[in-house]
Order: structure tokens, then sequence, then C-alpha cells
């Protein structure tokens, strides 16, 4: 590590959960965010700023000026652009020293075969329902943790699924995919801007945590907050043996270790 990283990265390296050791696992990771959005806009600043070695961010929208009342990542000069490259603009304009993979595309089963085994830990900013169960199922695939996020109006939740962990449930034991639930769009239905800076910090939180081996994960739990109250409720959420993308845990591939 060098004077500069040791500098820049010096308020991490002071806690003991992280310590050199720790931040040089940070430089050494690979995070996958799906969506560079309201979501993917925190989580993707943070994993930059904090130094993940390789960031690849993947989404399909271009930069909107609805988009700026809360997809921090973005700017007035960017509207127009694909998010995935406008948030790469705004990951090097705080840390140029980290490599930002920006795809411009929906994460569809072929693409996400391809990224997640990549990846050291892949963390879902999408915002619908299909989306994130391929993303679920990419990730049981190939034995990678998951970091998922939502929030839609004053509602948001966050939840951590690793099938390395015999006692995690993956997404679709909580969210079973032959239960669509009603989508809802922000386009329709609104969004409180820092409910979603909320939530994706606290994504990038857990990301991070589980590049640099640092804390326990929020494995097990689903995490729910009601901003209009700032009140949070924490379901258990164990393993279904039943669940068809998880249950035979001998099909999941993939290293026990990051």
């Amino acid at each position: 590590m060098t004077d500069e990283e040791l500098l820049r990265y010096s308020r991490h390296i002071l806690l003991e959960e992280v310590g050199v050791e720790g931040q040089e696992r940070i430089a050494r990771g690979r995070a996958l965010v799906i969506g560079a959005g309201g979501l993917g806009s925190p989580v993707a600043l943070y994993l930059g700023t904090a130094g993940v070695g390789h960031i690849t961010l993947v989404d399909a929208d271009h930069v909107d000026v609805t988009n700026l009342q809360r997809q921090l990542a973005h700017a007035m000069d960017r509207v127009g652009q694909p998010k995935a490259e406008s948030a790469r603009t705004g990951i090097a304009a705080l840390n140029p020293h980290v490599h930002v993979e920006a795809v411009v595309a929906r994460a569809d089963a072929s693409l996400l075969d391809r990224l997640v085994p990549q990846a050291g830990v892949v963390v879902d900013c999408c915002d619908n329902f299909a989306t994130r169960q391929a993303v679920n199922a990419a990730c049981v695939r190939h034995g990678r943790p998951l970091v998922s996020g939502a929030a839609i109006r004053f509602d948001g939740q966050l939840a951590v699924f690793d099938v390395r962990d015999a006692a995690s449930p993956c997404y679709a034991c909580v969210f079973p995919a032959d239960r669509v639930p009603e989508e809802t769009r922000c386009a329709t239905l609104g969004v409180f801007a820092p409910l979603v800076g909320i939530i994706g910090s606290m994504q990038a939180a857990e990301a991070l945590k589980l590049l640099a081996q640092a804390g326990r994960p929020a494995t097990g739990k689903l995490l729910m907050l009601d901003a209009r109250e700032m009140d949070w409720t924490t379901l258990r959420t164990p393993r279904r043996a039943s669940c068809p993308v998880c249950g035979d845990r001998a099909k999941v591939q993939g290293p026990t270790e990051l």
C-alpha cells in the first residue's frame, strides 16, 4: 500500500475491524452493482471512495432530469448519458484510482452468468422483481453473496443472502418467484429522496463488510424501514429447504471464500 493510499484510506485503517489487511482486501475486491439509479448511486460512490479495486456497473437506462432529485451519482451536464457511464464519471471525480467498468445493458441471465463469477460481492440495486430473481439465481449458481435493497414511497428494505452459509436463505426463499408482486415504480408512486440514500448506503456498508471480512453480515434477516416514522422492523428469514432456487445446495458453485 502506497503512502497516498495509507493517507486516503486512513480512517478505514484506523478501525480495528478493518486495518491494513481489511483495506487491502477491499483494494483487491471486485463488486458487481446491478442498477445505477437511486440505490446504485450511493452504492457506487461509497464503493469507489472506499477503494474497491474493480467495480462493474450494469444499467441500460439513461440519465433523465427527473433522476436528479435522488440519484446523486449523476449531474445536470450528464443528462442523456447512459447511467452506468455517468456513475463511472461520478466515481472518478472522487477516486480516480479504482477501475470502473460500465456495462450499458439489461442484466439478463446470459450477462449475469458472465459477470457474477468474476465478482466477490453482488449488489442488487434494480427496480423490478424479474431482474431481482435473475440476479439471485445467478448468485446461487455461482456461490456469490448478494446484497439486496429496495425503496419506494417512504418504505425501504435491506437483506443479505449468502448461499456459502448453510443457514442463509436466498432471495427466492423470502420472495418466491411464483408470487409475483404488483410492480411498484417510483415514476408512478414516487419515492422520498433521502430514502434511497439510506438504503443504498447500507447496501454499500454490507458489501464492504463482506469484502473486508469485517463485522457480521446481515444474513438471515430482512430489515424494513418506514421513513415516515423512522421506524425499523427486523424479520428473521430462515432458509427454505424446498426453495426451487437454492434448495439443493450441492449444486452451488464457486469458492467458499471471497
